[in-house]
């Protein structure tokens, strides 16, 4: 099954997740997550796929993040909040995003890409 890569081509991490991708042979598409960012629904079922609290999908070393205060509006909110916010701006969403329909990554790591998608 093809793999969907939400990426944002100028970031580092993003073109590490995809040489990997790559030399695992992977089939994927990409998605543009700041020209086309996730909707809140689908930002709701990446979180219950992936297993992570919402608050693992935002991108903390962002500008974004920091000029919006999200640190502190974070502690309170839901997790609908939270996804109407990612959904909102794609700069403001962790990244890469990888997903098979049933399984999602966020984030680079390549022991988690060795296990996930190997």
């Amino acid at each position: 099954m093809a793999l969907t890569f939400y990426w944002y081509p100028q970031c580092g991490t993003c073109k590490k997740a995809k040489k990997w991708l790559d030399e695992n042979e992977k089939s994927y598409e990409t998605v543009h997550i700041v020209e086309n960012p996730p909707t809140k629904e689908q930002l709701k079922t990446f979180i219950e796929q992936s297993g992570l609290p919402a608050k693992k999908f935002f991108n903390t070393s962002g500008k974004k993040y920091r000029e919006l205060g999200m640190k502190d509006k974070l502690q309170d909110a839901t997790e609908d909040q939270m996804a109407e916010w990612l959904a909102s701006d794609g700069m403001l969403i962790k990244r890469p995003i990888v997903t098979d329909g049933n399984k999602v990554t966020v984030g680079f790591k390549e022991e988690t890409f060795e296990d996930t998608w190997k």
